[in-house]
């Protein structure tokens, strides 16, 4: 049967407007199954540490178990690509950082997503200083003779990271340019790997998260020149600042964040952001991200609106420094 040109426009129409009130009362009814958290390095990292902290507490909020999915590979870039092609219906997270989130974009000249484009911003979930760090034996005795050591002997040592693209590369580039030293740069799958190396004495130093190495430093494992940030931290007393150990163009002080692929529903969105909120103000959380040497961001620097705007930021303030290494990945 033929149907008049205004019937079928009318019912086709009224067929398109259909999902809408299912989808509204599906974001009301969120989360109905358990939710996966990508974390696009190896476990035992800063970021898996980050994802598992406020997972466990957002578990409790939401109702519904969040599931870490360790997938490393490429500087983080691996596990965010799936992530953003994943379906927008809030069952699929992130959680990056400042590496893939804002340094890969002048790492990786085909990089396959756009952070300021193709993801939806949750908030921030932790900082995290870096350490300057060595191999127990290593020589120097303070930052000044690091450094100097650093200058005479570098072609003959190794530095770890966790990927080009990851927070260690990154700052472990930037601490080198700063020194004028050119080591030997040794990748591995995450902070966890590295710091595994280090205690090995595989490798002679890296940059470290203070919730990689932190405790190693405490027990004499590993041995700590300075902490890249303004203040001293609690559970490390006794390691100076780099301003204090005489670096002070030194800072380092990453984050790591909760994204969702472009395209989530807004009300599914404010619920996880909600219950990240709520993670970060319980007291039990608090104490184990301090614990660890990680830090709570500032009132100011949560939720979606600031984490869009620290995206853009970082974005540009690592172009600079990046383009001047020379270094990208195709």
């Amino acid at each position: 049967m033929k149907l008049p040109r205004r019937t079928f426009l009318r019912l086709a129409a009224g067929a398109a407007a259909l999902p809408a009130m299912p989808r509204r009362g599906w974001a009301q009814a969120y989360p109905a199954r358990s939710i996966t958290v990508i974390v696009p390095f190896a476990p035992g990292g800063g970021t898996d540490i980050a994802a598992r902290v406020v997972g466990e507490h957002m578990s409790r909020t939401l109702g519904q178990q969040l599931i870490v999915e360790n997938m490393p590979g490429a500087g983080g870039t691996t596990g965010s690509i799936r992530a953003m092609r994943a379906t927008p219906d809030g069952y699929t997270l992130e959680m990056g950082h400042i590496g893939t989130h804002a340094i890969a974009v002048w790492l990786y000249p085909h990089l396959a997503y756009k952070p300021d484009v193709d993801f939806e911003p949750i908030g921030l979930a932790m900082e995290n200083p870096l350490l300057i760090v060595a191999r127990k034996d290593f020589p120097p005795t303070n930052l000044a003779e690091f450094v100097a050591y650093l200058k005479a002997n570098s072609q003959q040592l190794n530095m770890a990271h966790a990927g080009v693209g990851s927070i260690l590369f990154s700052y472990g580039l930037m601490l080198n340019s700063i020194i004028g030293a050119k080591p030997t740069l040794v990748p591995f799958n995450g902070g966890g790997p590295a710091t595994t190396a280090l205690l090995g004495r595989q490798i002679d130093y890296m940059c470290g998260a203070i919730t990689d190495v932190g405790h190693h430093v405490q027990s004499g494992a590993v041995k700590a020149y300075a902490i890249a940030a303004d203040e001293r931290d609690a559970t490390l007393p006794d390691v100076p600042t780099t301003t204090e150990a005489g670096l002070p163009g030194f800072k380092a002080m990453p984050w790591f964040a909760l994204f969702a692929p472009k395209g989530t529903p807004r009300p599914v969105l404010d619920k996880v952001s909600d219950a990240l909120e709520a993670a970060l103000d319980d007291e039990g959380v608090r104490k184990r991200f301090t614990g660890l040497g990680g830090v709570i961001p500032a009132k100011a620097r949560r939720g979606p609106q600031a984490l869009a705007t620290i995206v853009k930021d970082e974005i540009a303030r690592w172009a600079p420094i990046i383009q001047a290494a020379n270094i990208s990945r195709q």
